[in-house]
């Protein structure tokens, strides 16, 4: 951890965030507004590559300078920034940020935040305890479960310096062609789904204490298209979106969620300007604010994705979202040039001083409610107490075990007996796994599965396997009592598919679990013996899965969302709250 992390206790009370304001110039508010990301380990001496990477991208040497240049509100944290390496240096560069802020003329502490959803998004890796995500959650059904998970996320985070996590997802995904959200959440049924999302926000801010954020509002759960990469257009009409999508939120509202993210998606229903709802007033002012009632703090998603930039250029993306009635901006591509828009637009008129203050007041009041300004440092022993500890990784297992949705087994072929099927083939998909899993699945998969008694053979066919890899399988299965295979987005036409049907006509027994989307069950080939649903291919869901395929507990998830027909996705194969279940040994 880097030297002088101080004593816990800031410069500045946060009782009168308005004395607070009115000792601040333009310049520092409008920094207040920007949560940037910044590369490096360390906020004063960041590798050289990291260094370079900075004045290419920000113009600055490191996260201080940053930090000083725009009297910064906020910072991002990725792993491919490098800003993740281990929690002691994480919580190492997080104090580091915090002396930056509070060496400014007016001390101001920084909101330091991450997207540490879970599951498929998890940017903070092991040694923190992964758990399982929001559609595995949404599997298990447990609101206790499910507030216990963001407690746990959320007392490991604060103990490494990160005090807003960009979580729950509060989007209801009823597109299972969705390439965005998906396994990001809960489920199908907005009463389901408003519960869960009400839990992690208790889970995170009550017992936690650290700022939830959830997303992505209006709702991204009916898309074909990805924000990142374009911008998605949601047809519902408002009778539609205030049934379907509008429920979590409110449930976020009324638990007293701290922050609302928005999304780069066009809703013609509630705003036919074609601006997305980032830079819609209607949709944040007239919705979110006036009939939703929510008075805390409105971030931006990563003001880099195209959904937001295809209208507008990125000088006035920053000033049409403060317009909009959003609080926060998000990692603009450009600093320098969103910093100097915002301050142009408030000196021309198009923007008031008054309305920078507003967003600002809702910044400070925030740090204030999550103690950043009575102590913002975090202490030596504080990591090792909270992170990755025995009973946070014991109650991860607990829970993922109890999300598990066992979907197909003919004539009882799980649990595996290591009697009648002890030497096991493992192949499949090795998707790229989540920061800081140890991944590959397959490989935590055939490791499990030894320890619990089996003789594994582990083989990785990969996503797309072509006829060498399928011919090697088949070659492998040879001799082997059953073959387990795990598949990752599945498709009529996957090479995937066509995996299964070879290792079917083996005649050995085969075995899928379906690592990510339990829409894979809609495209498995006959004689697939059995499937599992894992909702996730990190190593604790992977884990999990083993100990339901060993028979080591029983299977007790039920789908959170319906799985259609692939010759009539008008019906449902199986439906919401589908589940088999037999008694774990």
């Amino acid at each position: 951890m880097e030297a002088g992390t101080g004593t816990g206790t800031a410069p500045l009370s946060g009782r009168s965030t308005r004395r607070l304001l009115e000792r601040m110039t333009l310049e520092e508010k409008v920094g207040q507004l920007f949560v940037m990301r910044v590369y490096g380990h360390s906020a004063t001496e960041p590798d050289q590559a990291d260094i370079d990477a900075n004045l290419k991208e920000i113009g600055v040497r490191t996260p201080a300078e940053l930090v000083a240049k725009y009297h910064l509100g906020g910072i991002i944290y990725f792993t491919w920034a490098h800003n993740v390496r281990d929690p002691e240096q994480t919580a190492g560069l997080s104090n580091g940020i915090q002396r930056a802020g509070l060496a400014l003329r007016v001390p101001v502490p920084l909101l330091v935040s991450t997207d540490q959803e879970h599951g498929a998004v998890a940017r903070i890796g092991k040694p923190a305890t992964q758990l399982p995500g929001a559609m595995a959650l949404g599997a298990g059904g447990s609101v206790a479960d499910t507030r216990e998970a963001a407690r746990i996320s959320g007392a490991e985070l604060a103990a490494l310096g990160i005090r807003q996590d960009f979580a729950p997802d509060a989007d209801v995904n009823v597109n299972p062609a969705n390439p965005v959200i998906g396994v990001r959440s809960f489920g199908s049924r907005p009463r389901s789904v408003a519960r869960l999302v009400a839990a992690q926000v208790k889970g995170y801010q009550r017992d936690a204490g650290v700022a939830s954020a959830a997303k992505h509002f209006p709702g991204h759960g009916d898309t074909a298209t990805d924000s990142h990469y374009g911008f998605p257009v949601i047809g519902h009409t408002r009778a539609q979106w205030e049934q379907l999508d509008a429920p979590p939120f409110r449930a976020a509202v009324a638990a007293g969620i701290d922050v609302i993210m928005t999304a780069h998606i066009m809703v013609p229903a509630l705003d036919d300007s074609g601006d997305p709802a980032t830079l819609s007033r209607p949709i944040v002012t007239g919705i979110l604010r006036e009939e939703l009632g929510y008075e805390g703090v409105v971030v931006t998603d990563s003001l880099r994705m195209e959904g937001v930039r295809t209208k507008y250029g990125d000088d006035r993306v920053p000033v049409l979202a403060l317009r909009a009635g959003v609080d926060q901006l998000l990692d603009p591509p450009d600093i320098g040039l969103a910093y100097r828009s915002v301050l142009a637009a408030v000196r021309s008129g198009e923007l008031t001083e008054e309305r920078i203050d507003v967003s600002v007041s809702r910044i400070l009041e925030l740090k204030r409610r999550r103690g950043l300004f009575d102590d913002p440092y975090v202490r030596d022993r504080a990591v090792g107490r909270a992170v990755g500890t025995r009973a946070h990784l014991a109650a991860a297992d607990r829970i993922a075990e109890r999300t598990t949705t066992l979907l197909v087994n003919e004539r009882g072929l799980l649990p595996l007996s290591r009697r009648s099927h002890r030497e096991l083939l493992v192949v499949g998909a090795d998707a790229a796994s989540p920061s800081g899993s140890d991944g590959p699945p397959t490989r935590v998969l055939g490791a499990e599965l030894a320890g619990l008694g089996f003789r594994t053979q582990v083989l990785a066919t990969g996503t797309a396997p072509g006829r060498a890899a399928v011919d090697a399988a088949v070659a492998a299965a040879s001799g082997k009592d059953a073959v387990v295979v795990g598949t990752y987005n599945l498709t009529a036409t996957s090479p995937q598919r066509a995996l299964l049907s070879a290792l079917v006509a083996t005649g050995v027994p085969v075995v899928a679990v379906a690592l990510r989307n339990p829409y894979d069950a809609a495209h498995l080939p006959d004689g697939v013996g059995a499937l599992l649903a894992s909702y996730g291919w990190t190593d604790v869901e992977v884990r999990a899965a083993a100990r339901v395929l060993a028979g080591r507990t029983a299977p007790r998830g039920r789908l959170p969302v319906p799985v259609a027909r692939a010759d009539d996705p008008a019906k449902e194969l199986y439906p919401v709250g589908y589940g088999l279940t037999y008694r774990g040994r």
